[in-house]
């Protein structure tokens, strides 16, 4: 929590705080909920669900360079770098030597990878590949 309080997003600052409650409540089923709450538990995208898992335990403050994973062996430096540019500056790119699956890829500021995160997480690269971002503690 405290490393997202007052990160900048969409140009607004985020306000984090603990909630008076112990529990949020879900609608019951067939229940109209207004769109307003969602159970992502079970979700394919919600990588930290299991502790101590390898996801788990690389949970970073937001940084200005980003964790790229599940990268197909035919997309290209160029191709990324050009989605991720629609969401900022992109001052660096590196391909894994070891894997060419996982990249680093360093925005211009922090705010910028905050913002490339949200929008490129999930990203369809190929009809059966889907990009994996999150914050890195190492730099280009």
């Amino acid at each position: 929590m405290t490393h997202l309080n007052n990160v900048k997003v969409f140009n607004k600052p985020l306000r984090i705080t603990l909630s008076k409650h112990q529990l949020v409540s879900l609608p019951k089923d067939g229940q109209p909920d207004a769109g307003l709450t969602k159970d992502f538990t079970t979700s394919p995208l919600h990588r930290f669900k299991k502790p101590g898992s390898k996801n788990f335990m690389n949970i970073y403050p937001p940084s200005a360079t980003l964790h790229l994973s599940n990268i197909p062996p035919n997309v290209t430096e160029q191709e990324i770098t050009s989605a991720f540019s629609r969401h900022g500056t992109v001052k660096a790119f590196k391909f894994f030597q070891k894997d060419r699956k996982m990249a680093l890829i360093q925005m211009g500021s922090i705010e910028e990878a905050v913002t490339a995160l949200v929008a490129m997480h999930n990203y369809q690269l190929s009809n059966s590949s889907h990009l994996r971002v999150s914050f890195s503690k190492a730099t280009i």
